[in-house]
């Protein structure tokens, strides 16, 4: 069986990206070219490397969302419950 991990985000750009998306979320999408831009224009990140670090974890969050809300709720009847509670 094989894992694909990926790269592990450190807090800084995690707690940027989250913070990006609370106060600006309507105009992030799921393109990475146009969060790049968005994130230029909301920071003052001078590292390229960490702008598209920033840029590539929003991107990821509104991913994530959008698959969340296209997801129907599941929900849990009684029967589900009942062998827990013989």
């Amino acid at each position: 069986m094989i894992f694909n991990m990926g790269r592990i985000k450190t807090l800084l750009i995690k707690r940027v990206a989250k913070k990006l998306i609370k106060e600006h979320g309507q105009e992030f999408t799921s393109e990475f070219g146009k969060n790049k831009e968005l994130v230029n224009r909301y920071t003052t990140v001078s590292s390229i490397k960490l702008r598209n670090s920033i840029a590539g974890y929003s991107t990821r969050l509104v991913k994530q969302k959008i698959i969340k809300e296209n997801q129907p709720r599941r929900r849990i009847h009684e029967e589900d419950l009942s062998k827990f509670y013989e």
